[in-house]
């Protein structure tokens, strides 16, 4: 499978396996294990979590099974993501869910992190959502501190506009890695506000969660015109499911996309890895974009 650097020490798989549901798979910790085996062995070698992540369990989910066989975590890359303190059973002290990017916020959380996922560092730590009280010269302090103690290798961000991104930038003395989007055939926001544009600038790869809609765009009633487009591009190029080109035409962008498959099972896995394969014309990536917004280029 074709890999996205982000550094000079550091690339990722083009496709991304996605964490986010791994307490709901309902499997045992050799089956994850059997998961992570699969993805690896597909080519698929850069996992993303969050600490939040099931109910703050995902994390460890995945820990234990990497325990079984911990020499794997050489071959794989490690993403996480915090900044989000939500109310519950980890912070029962909490009225209710908020922000927090505090240093102290964002070490006690990678520490625990760390702990839970069972390895000695991650490779890349975003900030996962943007915060109206964040003090990025405090976010940039974290980050430093974390780098410079081989807890994190590189950072990046989650959901942040560009201006966002920019502000955190001026504050650090090394480049930010990536920032993780909505991106999809039937999320086009990102690419017309100018956050794709900015890391595409920056020469930043982009990553894209929810790239097939969270499943609402093979449901949705309002996703049908866009459905019958890409299952009419399919049979005209040879793909076997439409998520393949769903898929596809985010890898076709020049930003360097990588979408974030968030599925326990591994013929849907299996189906992202082939749109890798699948190439599209700029007409038809056009035609997508048509049934997607319901009219033409202006």
């Amino acid at each position: 499978m074709e890999r996205i650097q982000l550094t000079e020490d550091l690339s990722f798989s083009r496709i991304i396996h996605g964490l986010w549901r791994l307490n709901e798979w309902e499997m045992t910790k050799e089956e994850r294990l059997e998961l992570i085996e699969a993805c690896l062995a597909l080519g698929i070698t850069t996992f993303d979590h969050a600490d939040i992540y099931g109910d703050y369990t995902n994390e460890r989910l995945f820990g234990e099974a990497l325990a079984l066989k911990p020499e794997l975590r050489d071959r794989m890359e490690i993403v996480t993501k915090t900044g989000i303190k939500m109310k519950g059973d980890h912070f029962s002290d909490q009225s209710l869910s908020f922000y927090d990017t505090t240093k102290e916020h964002i070490i006690k959380q990678v520490n625990r992190s760390l702990q839970e996922l069972g390895v000695e560092y991650v490779d890349t730590l975003l900030i996962h959502r943007p915060d109206p009280l964040m003090d990025p010269n405090e976010i940039a302090e974290a980050f430093v501190e974390l780098k410079d103690a081989g807890k994190v290798r590189t950072f990046g961000l989650s959901n942040h506009t560009p201006a966002q991104q920019s502000l955190i930038q001026s504050r650090l003395p090394f480049m930010l890695v990536t920032n993780q989007l909505e991106l999809s055939v039937s999320e086009l926001k990102h690419f017309e506000d100018g956050s794709v544009d900015l890391c595409h600038e920056n020469e930043m790869p982009l990553m894209a969660w929810s790239p097939l809609a969270g499943g609402r765009l093979f449901k949705d009633e309002q996703y049908a015109p866009l459905r019958e487009k890409l299952a009419e591009i399919a049979e005209t190029i040879g793909a076997e499911e439409i998520d393949e080109v769903a898929y596809a035409w985010l890898l076709k962008h020049p930003a360097r996309i990588m979408p974030i498959v968030g599925s326990g099972k591994i013929e849907r896995i299996e189906s992202a890895v082939r749109s890798t394969k699948v190439s599209l014309t700029r007409e038809q990536w056009f035609e997508i974009l048509k049934a997607s917004r319901g009219r033409d280029v202006d």
